[in-house]
């Protein structure tokens, strides 16, 4: 709105001084602080939970503004003072940048707007407060950060100097974030003194570099002059008057820009987005749940089921042979869609066969569905792109939501309301955003193919379609599966599944998104003969060095994605994706025998042969890549590229882009805090148990790892071993158990061997640090392989050496035989006290067992008077044992809890001499809960009652 003429003007001044003052305000507030805080207590500011000067000697920025007086004053009263600029600037940026059919300049404004609203939100509630909602206004004002930033480089008027100096700022900041997560997992989680400093230098700079890139305004804002106007003429005295002629003509020197993103901000359209990319998520999440569901019945039947065939279903889309079938199904896709979410009802059929009958129907309903949508979009290349980037969206929508849920999906029929599940929400989004996504709309046309244009072969895009489902299945239903294949144990010297896992997640929307811009880079051979380097890395290296390859892997995999569809679907759907289907099952299979060689037909041509597996995986995308040079050269992609197009991709890539800030905010609250503390610490007491999970589900089928937890915190046990708890492959969910149990109780975890190791799985928690730990491969040359954890704790200040371990089967005698030999002889080499927690197939006192405990290992039974064992064992030397207790399993799995109390520093006592609990110190009890009838079925059995030791 124009300034009244018919006045006075009382003051006149140049908008550039508005960003001075905010600039002015802002570093004020910091440098003032940090001035304060170093003169009055800078030992204090400098210290840290592990260190503290002369290791660390330059201060955070959260420790120099936070709670100690006067600094924290003087920041909050120069950040008060700071607000009145900012709001203004926020205004005047809008004012300067706005332009008729476009909304961006309001959506920037307005997330400016509450980027400073939570700015006071961190600032005047600080962690001792309320340490929540300071988090919650911190993670804000971080996301808001993104968008704030690409906003103003999108909107930037054509001053040279100005965007300059806005790409310098932004690219520092944003290039400043990669060192400083490092240097504070450095500090976190590898305790390395000196590294806070230097993570403290990288913040203080994110701090400079935010403040600074709100300071190139100025550069802008010269343009503008502000007039405060006597419009009654009170202050006449004293007022200059300036010509309404000048004041005109500084209203005329402001320019208009144009901006990509000229053009109405239609939101129907984002919504059309957001249906589609929620149809991909549902998608995903009823095929990965398949596999959990197939599972279930092999795992009790210890061998080939039936049920199994299951994963056939996929095959539906043979159906499309049928030329009257086909146009049926496309002309009704919308109910063929709503038929697919019976796989998200599926939680409410009891009956375990009933359940994975009903998820089958879904997987096949949807494999159907999807090969349809493309096909009737063959001829529509921004449609057909939409649907593809739906279908890559929602798998990355999938993995965010297993990372925001510690590997679990939400939707899964193995959850419900009681363990984690959000079924019923699940499922009302999912009517509603099918049936959006599937209403009629205008065709707009088509790229149709060219006369005679040669087309590749079917098969061999079949090949293509069927390796490409199966390394994003594998690979990329869990942001954490190739972090485990890298993983090596302590001290870490790779990645771990968080905060890394969003890092994969994030290299897999680039992925994404490049495939999708530039299709005829990743369909060249080039790529793919990078992406083959990075699957061999994966394959043959660990920690940093393997998970680079992963990364480099995940990049072309997506990225080759939306070639090898727009390949397969200008051939007939019933050879690409039928065919192909089956080429994805057969390579689920052969996954799986690798480590379930023991239990199947064949399987020892196969044993733990990873690397055959993702050759083939390679080779089949490269058939795909050979067939896709040949037919999409054929085709003309104009539409691609044209303003429609783009226009339509903008919105998936706008949702892609704030996934990427929900995934950041997830990585942040899931941060492993490393401050964990024992049961018992003052007692000096370590509380071990030993359980074998039986892959997290539950007799009934359900997700039992919020059951688990709870035993395993009502016992209070300080470590734990866990067996057969590698859950990372397709059939068994691309989970992790360990991240929601050592997340949930605060404890350090160990996954153990691998996934690529090809074992059933052991892994360790513990509430003491894990100073080191080495995992073992146990000689099996028949049966399956044996996996064992070495590792050494820190138990008040003590070191402890923990053993886990899970011998080979009952049909194998040799490899049992083997595997204690190599046990003995590495628990005998210990030099500290240990402790075994195990599952030994054995009989007190008979073969093995002898060369478990005695002289060949150093080892003693927890209590040789314990005759009715067979599986699970506790062996100890050189640490003195107070207590022993069996453990009933409930309904969780099918094997109890075993569990034994320890004291350091005190002389070891062998003798099975029992004492009354009333002469055993309350710090060394076992918890009087699980007396009698006990809680929700777990109670101690067998001799009904701890056993105490004197």
């Amino acid at each position: 709105m124009a300034p009244r003429k018919d006045g006075d003007v009382v003051l006149t001044f140049n908008a550039k001084w508005v960003s001075w003052a905010h600039t002015t305000a802002a570093y004020a507030a910091f440098v003032g602080a940090f001035v304060v805080g170093c003169y009055l207590h800078y030992h204090k500011i400098v210290q840290n939970e592990w260190f503290g000067y002369p290791q660390e000697w330059f201060p955070s920025v959260s420790a120099t503004i936070g709670d100690r007086y006067p600094e924290r004053s003087v920041f909050m009263v120069f950040i008060a003072i700071t607000s009145g600029p900012r709001f203004l600037l926020v205004g005047l940026w809008y004012v300067l940048t706005r332009r008729p059919n476009t909304n961006l300049p309001g959506i920037v404004a307005g997330v400016g707007i509450f980027r400073t609203l939570t700015c006071g939100g961190w600032t005047y509630v600080t962690s001792t407060d309320d340490h929540d909602w300071h988090d919650i206004f911190m993670i804000s004002y971080l996301v808001a950060t993104l968008p704030w930033t690409l906003g103003c480089l999108s909107l930037s008027p054509p001053n040279p100097k100005a965007i300059k100096y806005r790409k310098i700022f932004a690219g520092l900041f944003f290039g400043t974030l990669v060192p400083l997560v490092y240097f504070f997992i450095q500090h976190k989680v590898h305790r390395v003194p000196g590294a806070y400093t230097i993570y403290a230098f990288f913040e203080w700079s994110l701090v400079l570099l935010d403040v600074a890139f709100d300071a190139v305004t100025a550069l802008d804002f010269e343009t503008f002059e502000l007039v405060v106007r006597d419009v009654k003429g009170l202050s006449r005295g004293d007022a200059k008057l300036l010509k309404d002629d000048a004041k005109e003509k500084a209203r005329e020197s402001s320019f208009v820009q144009s901006s990509t993103f000229d053009g109405p901000y239609y939101w129907p359209a984002i919504l059309d987005a957001a249906a589609d990319i929620y149809c991909g998520f549902v998608f995903w999440s009823i095929l990965t749940s398949l596999g959990v569901l197939v599972w279930y019945f092999p795992l009790w039947h210890m061998g080939i089921s039936g049920y199994e065939v299951m994963i056939m279903t996929t095959l539906s889309p043979i159906l499309l042979a049928v030329p009257f079938l086909r146009s049926a199904i496309i002309q009704n896709i919308r109910w063929v869609h709503l038929s697919s979410l019976a796989g998200l009802l599926a939680w409410n059929v009891k009956n375990q066969a009933n359940r994975l009958f009903t998820v089958g129907f879904a997987v096949g309903a949807g494999c159907l569905t999807w090969s349809a949508l493309w096909y009737a979009e063959r001829r529509n290349t921004p449609r057909l792109q939409a649907r593809i980037l739906a279908f890559g969206i929602g798998l990355i929508l999938s993995s965010i939501a297993k990372f925001a849920n510690q590997t679990n999906n939400p939707v899964w029929p193995i959850l419900n309301s009681e363990n984690g599940g959000w079924n019923k929400t699940g499922f009302v989004l999912a009517v509603i955003a099918v049936w959006r996504a599937t209403r009629a709309s205008d065709a707009s046309g088509g790229d149709l193919q060219t006369p005679n244009s040669k087309k590749g072969s079917s098969v061999l895009a079949a090949f293509g379609f069927g390796g490409l489902m199966f390394a994003l299945h594998s690979l990329l239903s869990d942001s954490s599966t190739m972090i485990l294949w890298v993983w090596e144990g302590y001290p870490v010297q790779g990645p771990l599944s968080v905060p890394h896992g969003a890092m994969t997640i994030l290299v897999m929307s680039v992925g994404l998104f490049l495939g999708i811009a530039l299709p005829g880079v990743f369909g060249s051979w080039t790529a793919f003969g990078v992406g083959s380097l990075g699957a061999a890395f994966l394959t043959y290296y660990s920690n940093w060095t393997g998970y680079y390859g992963a990364l480099v892997l995940t990049l072309y995999v997506m990225g080759v994605a939306p070639v090898v569809i727009t390949s397969a679907i200008q051939h007939n759907p019933a050879t690409t994706f039928g065919l192909g289907f089956f080429v994805y099952n057969f390579m689920v299979l052969f996954h799986v025998w690798v480590v379930a060689y023991a239990f199947v037909p064949g399987g020892p041509l196969v044993r733990e042969r990873t690397d055959w597996v993702m050759i083939t995986t390679m080779l089949l995308i490269g058939a795909g890549v050979f067939s896709a040079l040949i037919t999409n050269s054929g085709r003309a992609s104009r539409a691609s590229k044209g303003p429609q197009g783009r226009q339509k991709t903008a919105y998936y890539m706008h949702i892609l882009v704030a996934l990427q800030l929900l995934t950041a905010s997830i990585a942040y609250l899931r941060f492993p805090t490393n401050d964990y503390q024992p049961y018992h610490k003052d007692e000096k007491v370590l509380t071990a148990g030993i359980w074998t999970i039986h892959f997290s589900l539950d007799n009934d089928m359900w997700s039992s790892e919020k059951r688990q937890a709870a035993l395993i915190r009502e016992m209070e046990l300080d470590v734990i071993g866990l067996l057969e708890s590698d859950t990372q492959r397709i059939i068994m969910g691309n989970r992790d158990p360990s991240q929601y149990l050592a997340e949930e109780l605060g404890m350090y975890v160990d996954y153990g061997p691998g996934p690529n190791k090809h074992t059933w799985g052991a892994a360790l928690l513990s509430k003491y640090p894990i100073i080191n730990s080495t995992h073992h491969l146990l000689p099996s040359p028949v049966g399956e392989l044996a996996p064992a954890i070495e590792a050494t704790l820190d138990v008040s200040g003590t070191l402890v050496d923990v053993f886990v371990f899970h011998s080979g089967q009952e049909e194998d005698p040799e490899d049992r035989r083997l595997q204690s030999e190599y046990m003995a002889r590495i628990m005998k080499a210990s030099p500290r006290p240990a402790i075994l927690l195990s599952y030994l197939v054995i009989k007190p006192k008979e073969g093995n067992y002898h060369t478990y405990v005695g002289e060949k290992s150093g080892m003693h039974d927890i209590d040789s008077r314990d005759w009715d064992r067979w599986c699970e064992y506790i062996l100890y030397k050189d640490i003195k044992r107070v207590g022993y207790a069996r453990v009933s399993r409930g309904t969780i799995t099918d094997t109890e809890l075993q569990v034994g109390k320890f004291v350091v520093g005190e002389p070891a006592s062998y003798t099975d001499e029992r004492i009354p609990e009333e002469h055993v110190r309350p710090g060394r009890r076992f918890p009087a809960m699980f007396r009698g009838a006990g809680v929700r079925e777990h109670r101690y059995h067998v001799f009904n009652e701890p056993w105490y030791y004197a």
